[in-house]
């Protein structure tokens, strides 16, 4: 008998979605970074066994969107409810559970095991914890309710055993060596953009968009061309800092980064672009892969 499912990981920002995916994966397949709004795109990350194959999916955090680019992040979070097998919804020990009613609605509604995950309760004491279960309780009558850790790895070995139980009876969907449903170009422009997330204040992270145009890979080493695009010319005299110095920064912990991912030498050069407005352009969303046909 083999087992087979997709189970989509959803929540609000900063909850620890990236981390859980990424120790539930065994791989460093989601960016998690301490800013809100890391995940921008829906991201699988596929664990097999002999007798079966779990595709984990991490979605951007649910927010109300305000501008095009996070209507369309809205709308991979959405997607996820509605071809899922097992529900992982994340929230954490300081989080007001009613902060989205919106998108709690929809999970209330389905029909498919959900699995409510507290995360963070190392920063919890027992009497605090037995509140905020007693009160998710109320909201989500239908869910199992598990306290875990993420960042620990606390919880997460019985978390795993509970969603192969869970689990219908299927074929593989995906090759059995196929570790993720993306191309590596894919993950360069996310750790790049990781980088950045990191490096810089404020508004401008949210303002990048990283395209990689030349990937070339052989035995020993890959050869990397990506764009850094912004918004503003300002922006791009911010990504570069004085005397290139910013860039070189983010250049070098990246390249760190990508040959550890890849384990072979990583040879990368950057640039830095100004598109216009790109978040709010249809047209320039649609280029950059934000269309969650």
């Amino acid at each position: 008998m083999h087992k087979a499912g997709f189970v989509n990981i959803v929540g609000n920002p900063n909850v620890g979605k990236s981390t859980l995916m990424n120790q539930l994966v065994g791989e460093r397949i989601s960016i998690a970074t301490f800013k809100a709004q890391t995940t921008r795109h829906r991201i699988m990350g596929i664990v097999n066994t002999p007798d079966m194959q779990i595709v984990f999916s991490d979605t951007p955090g649910v927010l109300k969107p305000n501008y095009m680019l996070q209507e369309s992040m809205l709308a991979f979070s959405e997607s996820a409810l509605t071809d899922a097998d097992v529900l992982l919804y994340v929230t954490d020990v300081v989080e007001d559970p009613e902060k989205n009613m919106d998108f709690l609605e929809k999970v209330q509604k389905m029909e498919i095991p959900v699995l409510l995950l507290i995360n963070k309760i190392d920063e919890s004491d027992q009497k605090t914890l037995g509140d905020i279960v007693e009160r998710w309780h109320t909201l989500l009558p239908n869910a199992e309710i598990l306290p875990i850790s993420a960042k620990n790895k606390f919880g997460i070995d019985l978390l795993l055993k509970r969603i192969q139980e869970l689990l219908p009876e299927s074929p593989a969907f995906f090759d059995k060596d196929q570790l993720t449903d993306k191309p590596a170009r894919f993950f360069v422009s996310e750790i790049v953009r990781e980088k950045i997330l990191l490096y810089y204040d404020k508004e401008i992270p949210y303002s990048v968009e990283v395209v990689v145009e030349q990937f070339k890979e052989d035995d020993h080493k890959i050869h990397i061309n990506a764009v850094i695009y912004v918004e503003r010319n300002s922006q791009k005299g911010i990504i570069i800092g004085h005397q290139g110095v910013a860039i070189k920064k983010v250049s070098t912990e990246a390249r760190k980064a990508l040959e550890k991912f890849f384990d072979k030498h990583i040879y990368l050069e950057l640039f830095v672009k100004v598109d216009k407005d790109w978040r709010s352009s249809k047209k320039e969303l649609d280029n950059f892969g934000y269309n969650p046909e």
